[in-house]
């Protein structure tokens, strides 16, 4: 997986606009709290992903569905912001555009989200998806996007590189066919059972066919294996937290990046730590993502700035 790729990386899945509150711990019922700071952002899991991967230099697409209303114009206006494609988003009348309410406890350092649900992910016949499937070098997609890539002829035929973000259970799945693997350690617990250690757990996924793993533990960092390579621990990068919304998107963005441009998969991985660490300095999911440009000589030790 150390070959760089050309080509543009496709995103599929989830968008949705944040209302976002930073409070010092979560309301009670019936009360009133002062927000230390409020903000309004693009969020979703594939979307960050890829402002991530386009802050790293890298040319992105991103499709999904959206509502033709005012909360999609502004996801779109923000996407377009950063250099991301959307020629490929579909606006459809009929539904609403996905939006959350987040409130960001700094005491507990955790969040609450309340979210108006995303319209299911598909693509006409003969749409711009379609075409930007046929020349990405990459396809990303989270528990939204899995369906509409995995049922394409290219992925049946092995012909396509898929990217899979399965912090969020997807049903039916299986990582047959996968060419990066990114679960947490947990969803690996779930599927293969809590008393393997990580090392096996990675070990069974790429049994199941995926081809390379990076399985993220939050603060402990995240193990890699690519192919029948061993095992690798990758340590965590210490943060100044403000808010964490969007930090496993933002890993899952800038490691694709990194691995399209050729870095070896554990490299990959500590970029993608260090990118997402960085993002947690803003109460949004993006604002605080570095711009960076990586190449196959990137240094593992480099930070980003």
């Amino acid at each position: 997986m150390s070959q760089p790729s050309s080509g543009t990386l496709l995103f599929v899945g989830c968008a949705t606009l944040d209302s976002i509150a930073v409070v010092q711990d979560y309301p009670a019922a019936d009360s009133r709290t002062v927000a230390m700071d409020f903000a309004t952002a693009g969020g979703g899991p594939a979307a960050t992903a890829a402002v991530a991967a386009a802050r790293a230099g890298a040319h992105t697409a991103f499709a999904g569905v959206l509502g033709t209303d005012e909360e999609g114009d502004r996801i779109i206006a923000g996407l377009q912001a950063e250099g991301v494609d959307t020629s490929a988003v579909v606006r459809d009348p009929d539904v609403k555009t996905g939006a959350s309410v987040i409130v960001v406890s700094q005491a507990s350092e955790s969040r609450a989200i309340v979210t108006r649900p995303v319209p299911p992910v598909s693509f006409p016949a003969g749409s711009r998806f379609h075409e930007l499937v046929e020349s990405a070098a990459w396809v990303h997609v989270d528990h939204l996007g899995w369906n509409a890539v995995a049922s394409l002829p290219a992925f049946g035929a092995g012909t396509l590189k898929v990217s899979v973000d399965a912090g969020n259970p997807i049903a039916s799945f299986s990582p047959r066919g996968v060419a990066l693997y990114v679960p947490t350690i947990e969803r690996l617990h779930a599927e293969y059972g809590g008393h393997h250690s990580p090392e096996a757990l990675l070990g069974k996924a790429v049994d199941d066919g995926a081809s390379a793993v990076v399985a993220t533990a939050g603060s402990e960092g995240a193990w890699v294996r690519d192919g029948n390579a061993d095992p690798l621990h990758v340590p965590a990068t210490p943060a100044t937290i403000v808010s964490t919304l969007g930090a496993g998107d933002v890993y899952h963005g800038a490691l694709l990046a990194a691995v399209a441009a050729g870095l070896p998969l554990a490299d990959a991985a500590a970029f993608a730590g260090r990118t997402a660490s960085a993002s947690c300095e803003g109460l949004d999911g993006r604002s605080k993502i570095p711009h960076q440009t990586i190449t196959p000589a990137f240094a593992s030790n480099h930070s980003p700035s």
